[in-house]
């Protein structure tokens, strides 16, 4: 079997995602403390749902996760639990985002990955910082 490849009673997987949101009106407030903490937060929910976060770049007005999610959770739940728990506690820690109505978007950005290998994605991921 393959490495990285997931096993259960029934089942044998690996369902890999590529995750991208934004904060609300694409500010740029995603940085320091901000950014060190949001980090934390992504890989607890990621974990408790099951899953792992196998490269993640916080840029200044946008999230890049690379996942790889367990199949009974959907995805969905996951990165609802990401944006929904972030916002909460960041919100709470870092009072200058208060000033923001809501703090992320209500959109996010979903693809499955498969014909692209996990290579290329963490690459790409990797190079934000250089464009």
């Amino acid at each position: 079997m393959d490495e990285g490849y997931k096993t259960t009673g029934k089942a044998v997987f690996l369902t890999q995602y590529h995750i991208v949101w934004c904060p609300k009106y694409r500010r740029g407030l995603l940085v320091g403390k901000i950014k060190e903490r949001l980090e934390e937060v992504v890989r607890e929910v990621c974990l408790e749902h099951g899953g792992q976060v196998k490269a993640l770049e916080v840029m200044p007005d946008h999230v890049h996760v690379f996942v790889s999610c367990d199949y009974r959770v959907p995805v969905w739940k996951t990165i609802k639990g990401m944006k929904g728990r972030s916002s909460n506690i960041l919100r709470k820690e870092f009072p200058e985002l208060l000033r923001m109505p809501t703090l992320w978007t209500r959109s996010f950005f979903l693809s499955s990955i498969g014909k692209v290998s996990e290579a290329t994605i963490k690459r790409y991921i990797e190079r934000q910082w250089k464009k």
